[in-house]
């Protein structure tokens, strides 16, 4: 499996830069930290999707990395969609690991997020997001689902919908999820095991629209038309 790391976004660009200390105590770039993240999880290569100009330094952030990563630009700022569109040629028809580059992972058990998620999506062999159980107060930040549990699976959740930072009103009204505490909801973790459908559904709505493409769009219709789940991991993400 291969993996994508977008961070070509407005506002964005600079945090995959920052330095942080590892659960090691070793100071490293939060970028390579992400990409760590990502080999643990089995991938072999990993392309980072940046803004035209910003390859020099991402480069040196994640120099420790220069073996397995290569980088991909995004000419135009056309929406998140867009950028995760841009390394349709890096991960070739296959399933591929997505993360966005400032979002970093705690998990609860060895082996990290990236692996737990995985893991999941091998197994059931469709498309999974990971989220978590968000306040209402927090849901301008995130997209959110929509979903019912899987029988006999705690933790995974039938999508059967998708809203971009939705209001509280929409959450209430399409977004409830059977077991939650009131004014709680599924909010996408930042990280995501999708196919080579949900490429070919953005390049679609990329050749029907000039302007910019969210992921969260072609999630919906990806939960619409085919078996497409969301899972809880035991882990926390620090934005």
């Amino acid at each position: 499996m291969r993996a994508v790391i977008t961070a070509a976004g407005r506002g964005q660009r600079t945090w995959p830069l920052q330095l942080m200390v590892d659960r090691d105590g070793i100071q490293r770039s939060v970028l390579a930290i992400i990409i760590a993240e990502a080999l643990s999880a089995g991938v072999e290569r990993v392309a980072v999707v940046v803004h035209p100009g910003d390859q020099g330094a991402y480069a040196d952030a994640a120099a420790e990395h220069s073996g397995k990563l290569e980088f991909i630009e995004q000419p135009e700022p056309r929406g998140y969609g867009h950028a995760v569109w841009c390394a349709r040629e890096f991960v070739a028809g296959h399933p591929f690991l997505l993360m966005v580059g400032d979002h970093v992972y705690r998990s609860h058990e060895a082996g990290g997020c990236a692996r737990q998620l995985v893991g999941i999506a091998t197994e059931e062999e469709c498309p999974v997001s990971a989220v978590q159980a968000t306040h209402e107060s927090l849901l301008p930040r995130f997209g959110t689902i929509g979903a019912r549990r899987v029988a006999g699976k705690p933790g995974l959740y039938e999508v059967r919908e998708v809203i971009e930072k939705p209001t509280p009103t929409e959450a209430e009204q399409r977004l409830v999820v059977p077991g939650l505490r009131t004014g709680r909801y599924l909010c996408f973790f930042g990280m995501h095991v999708l196919t080579s459908s949900v490429m070919e559904r953005l390049g679609r709505r990329l050749e029907d629209s000039a302007g910019a493409v969210h992921l969260s769009d072609v999630l919906r219709e990806t939960a619409s038309q085919e078996r497409y789940l969301a899972c809880e991991l035991a882990g926390h993400l620090h934005d």
